[in-house]
Parts: C-alpha cells; structure tokens; sequence
C-alpha cells in the first residue's frame, strides 16, 4: 500500500527532482574524497559542510511549505522545532565528550563543570545512548508541537494571530535557554564535540557521510511530503487553506487535519536541526531567535510557497546568497538586501520562482491544447 501511494505521489517532475538530489549526495563526497586537491573538480572539506548545512535549511523549508503552502498554517516559530532537535543532537555529541573535556570529567559536560553543578540533570540521563537521542529529536519537537497546535487549533486561533503566538513561542524558548540554571550551556550552547557514533566529526569521511545523510532525509522529506499532499488528506488541507469555514460544515475536523500536519512539519524541522549540529559544530539558544524563523518563511517565499521543490531552492539560493554577500563589503547590508528581495519577490514574483514557472508552462501548455480550451489553474492564496 504504501508502495503504491507513493508511486503515484511521484511524477516525472517529482522523480527527476530525487534523480538530482541523489547524484549531488554521491558526487560531492566522491570529488572530495577521492579526487586530489590539485585537481580543479576538488570540493573541499569546507565546501561539504557548507552544503550539508544548507540541505538542512532546505529540509526546514520544506517542512515549513508544507504547513503554509498547503494548509495556510503561517508559522514564524518553526526556528523553535529546529532548535530543540539539534539540541537533542547536540546533548548526545556532549555526552560522547567524556574525559576529553577541559575538566575531564567523566560524565558532566564542560560547562557544568564551571558553573559548579554537583550531579548531572535527570533530563540528561539516555543521552550517551544515540538510540535515546533520535528518538528524541523526533519526540520533544513533536510533543512540543502537538501541545501547542491542541489549544491553538482547538481555539481557531488562525492567521496572523496564530503567527503571533508562534512568533512568542521561539521568543521565550529563546530567553530560557539563555539561562545557564537551565543546564544547556546557557549564551554559549553546546559545542567543542569531538565523535559521532565512534567517529571524528571534523574528519573529511565524516563530513562527507554526514553530507550524504543529510541529502537521503531530504529525499525522504521531499517523499513524504509529495505522498502527503497527493493523498486525499492533501486534497482537505488545500481546502482547509482556501476555505476553512466551508470545509468545517463540510463535516471536516479541521482542527485534526491541522494539528496532525502541524506535527508532522514540526518532526521534519526537528531532525533538519539535528543534523545541523554535527556539520556546524555549535548549537545555542540564537538558534531560538524569531528572526531566524522569518528567515526561512522568506526562504519558501522566494522559491516558491506550494511547490515543494521550491522551499529546497529557495533555501539552497538564499543562504547562497548569504554567504556570499557577508563576507565582504557587502556585510552589513545583509539585512537590507534580504528584506529587498522578500519585497521584490512579493511585488514582481508572487509565486515565487518555481511557482512562476509551473505557472507560465501551463499557460504555454494549455494554449497548445488541441481543442483551443484552457484551463484554469488556482494559485496558492496568501495565509489569512
């Protein structure tokens, strides 16, 4: 059954997409592994875990697209879910640390050692065991998610009212884990980890495999998502997001549909900050910061909000662009140039690049069509 739902989720546009994500997961590890660094082909170490970093972004902003593209749910709190996952990640690379730490000391992280702590926090027990801490990059997320949704959606707190409270929920997470009492790291967050599952995270097989990892969940994110809105539980959130009032007296439990997506992109933005962790090295409670959050909303908008394959491009493109401009005259009008393109793209490109597209091959499509009809195709609506 599930072989069949997703083969008929999977079009060619669909396959060709996963047939490109595939070749660059295999061909950057080979051009950084196995060719000489001489050679012109050679991608640096740097290069890889630059790219890692943004397939997770990308996989953010797909679980982000799916949610606002498809059920008009705006979240400006997704960074939240992205945090707590590669803090999960990041407790079991502290864990792993052991004695090789400043202090050495064989169970407490550096920073407890400093800061004086006399035992390890029971939140922490399970953490040495990686098992433990992939389940919770999937469960805390989740359950944050599905706790949240219950009162908001059971509320019908929709809207910009619900990207308010969103937008509140990342903001006190923030101010929290900047708390050093609250035993994770407080400003400085987790960092200086050393092995991965037995294995130097700074060493080029490891970033390589991580590299590779990381384009195999956003293959298997694309996938669900695609089976996901190509079922007929896809087809009620696109109602849910065109005419919510009117798909409830349908006899709709509206609230349900959004609460169980909701959770789902929640899980997806969990493991994207996993896998995070490792590539980067760091994580901290900046990562909670609201503006990271609108970052990646822009980050769908620019690719495209509806289309899937856009949230990955604009993902990849923006943070591209980021790097690019911040690191030389360019710096300190980063910001500006973020807002500008946001305004631009909302002003000149409403669908975004990949909507665009789709949008102008099916009116060349359609005015091919033999009998001389066309046929309309709804665009997605902005969240109300």
């Amino acid at each position: 059954m599930i072989a069949s739902l997703v083969s008929r989720a999977l079009d060619r546009g669909a396959l060709a997409f996963l047939a490109t994500l595939a070749a660059i997961g295999i061909l950057v590890p080979v051009l950084n592994l196995l060719v000489p660094a001489t050679s012109p082909f050679y991608l640096s170490s740097y290069f890889v875990a630059l790219f890692g970093k943004y397939l997770c972004f990308a996989i953010l902003a797909l679980s982000i697209d799916l949610i606002w593209g498809y059920c008009g749910i705006l979240s400006l709190g997704h960074g939240a879910f992205f945090a707590l996952g590669g803090y999960a990640m990041g407790m079991y690379l502290m864990r792993q640390i052991g004695t090789r730490g400043v202090y050495a000391h064989p169970v407490l992280p550096d920073f407890m050692v400093f800061l004086n702590w006399p035992e390890l926090p029971i939140y922490w027990y399970g953490f040495q065991h990686f098992a433990y801490a992939a389940f919770m990059v999937l469960f805390v997320p989740g359950l944050l998610a599905f706790v949240f949704g219950w009162f908001a959606f059971r509320s019908r707190v929709t809207g910009v009212y619900l990207s308010i409270i969103t937008q509140a929920m990342t903001f006190a997470l923030m101010l929290g884990f900047f708390r050093n009492n609250f035993g994770f790291g407080g400003n400085n967050g987790l960092t200086d980890f050393k092995d991965i599952l037995g294995f130097n995270v700074q060493a080029p097989g490891t970033r390589a495999a991580l590299f590779m990892i990381s384009t195999l969940a956003l293959m298997l994110g694309f996938v669900i998502c695609r089976v996901v809105v190509s079922s007929k539980f896809g087809k009620v959130l696109v109602a849910i997001r065109d005419a919510e009032a009117r798909t409830r007296f349908l006899g709709y439990r509206v609230e349900a549909y959004k609460l169980l997506v909701f959770t789902l992109s929640a899980c997806m933005a969990g493991v994207a900050g996993a896998l995070y962790v490792p590539q980067v090295g760091i994580i901290n409670p900046s990562e909670f910061s609201p503006g990271n959050s609108i970052e990646a909303v822009i980050w769908v908008a620019v690719g495209g909000r509806g289309t899937l394959t856009g949230a990955v491009l604009g993902a990849v493109l923006v943070n591209y662009g980021k790097t690019y401009f911040t690191s030389g005259v360019l710096a300190p009008y980063w910001l500006f140039v973020l807002g500008g393109l946001f305004v631009a793209v909302t002003l000149l490109l409403p669908r975004g690049i990949v909507g665009t597209i789709h949008h102008h091959w099916r009116e060349w499509r359609d005015g091919r069509h033999p009998d001389g009809t066309r046929v309309q195709h709804a665009a997605p609506r902005a969240a109300e």
